[in-house]
C-alpha cells in the first residue's frame, strides 16, 4: 500500500502514517513491521562469562545488602573499602572480593589482599588494615556468598572459602547460570550476618533472602 502512495517503506514512515490512521480511527494493524518478532530466548541468551565476575561482584553485593533493608553508598574517592553499608550497627565499610574458579586442588582460594601504593605492579600483596574496613563480602564462581568480619581475616592475603562456612550467607548461583550449591551449604543464616544486618532480618529472613537453596529454605 505504501508503495502505491509513492512512499518509501521505512520504520519512520510507518510510524508517521500509523499516527494519522489512529487519529482518523482507521485500522492500521496491517502497518506492523514485516520483520519477525524475536522469541523470548532470542532477546538475550548470552552465556555467563566467569571472567566478568570481578566486575559484577560489587553490584551483586549492593543488591544483597539493599534487599535486606540496608542503605548502600559508594565512596566518592578511591578508598580501601568498596561500599558503605548502613546497618543496625551503624555504617560498615565493606570490601568486595570474588573468585571465579576453584584452584587445582578443587578449593575456592580467594585473594583478599591489596597492592601497596607503589608504582611496581609486581609488588606482593599485603593484608588490609582491619581498622580501615569492617567486613569482606566474597562472591564465588558457584554463587556462594560470604560476609566475613575483617577481624576474622586480619593479617591474611589469601583464604580457602571452605574454612569459613559459618559466614556463608547466600547463594546467587541462579545468576551465574548454575544449579544451587548444596554441598556443605548451611540451612540457616550465620549468626554474624544476622547481627550485621540487624534484628529486622532475623525476624523475617525469607523476606530478605537474596536467593534460595533447592530445598526452598531462605539464606
Amino acid at each position: 500500500m505504501l508503495a502505491s502512495l509513492r512512499i518509501v517503506d521505512t520504520g519512520e514512515e510507518r510510524v508517521r502514517i500509523k499516527g494519522h490512521a489512529v487519529r482518523l480511527g482507521l485500522d492500521c494493524s496491517h502497518l506492523k513491521s514485516p520483520l519477525a518478532q524475536p522469541t523470548p530466548t532470542e532477546v538475550f541468551d548470552e552465556p555467563v562469562r566467569p571472567e566478568m565476575l570481578r566486575y559484577s561482584a560489587t553490584a551483586l553485593a549492593m543488591a544483597w545488602f539493599t534487599l535486606r533493608g540496608c542503605a548502600v553508598a559508594l565512596p566518592i574517592e578511591p578508598q580501601e573499602y568498596d561500599l558503605l553499608v548502613t546497618t543496625s550497627k551503624g555504617i560498615q565499610r565493606v570490601q568486595v572480593k570474588s573468585c571465579a574458579s576453584r584452584n587445582k586442588r578443587g578449593y575456592w582460594e580467594v585473594g583478599i589482599g591489596r597492592r601497596p601504593y607503589v608504582l611496581d605492579k609486581s609488588a606482593s600483596k599485603m593484608p588490609y588494615d582491619p581498622d580501615t574496613i569492617d567486613a569482606f563480602f566474597i562472591l564465588l564462581g558457584d554463587g556462594g556468598i560470604y560476609v566475613i568480619p575483617s577481624s576474622v581475616l586480619a593479617g591474611r592475603v589469601r583464604i580457602s572459602a571452605e574454612s569459613y562456612t559459618p559466614y556463608r550467607v547466600g547463594d546467587a548461583s541462579s545468576l551465574l547460570g548454575g544449579a544451587p550449591v548444596e554441598t556443605g551449604a548451611p540451612r540457616r543464616v550465620s549468626a554474624y550476618a544476622g547481627e550485621f544486618v540487624g534484628p529486622r532480618f532475623l525476624r523475617d529472613p525469607q523476606g530478605f533472602a537474596f536467593d534460595v537453596y533447592s530445598g526452598g529454605e531462605a539464606v
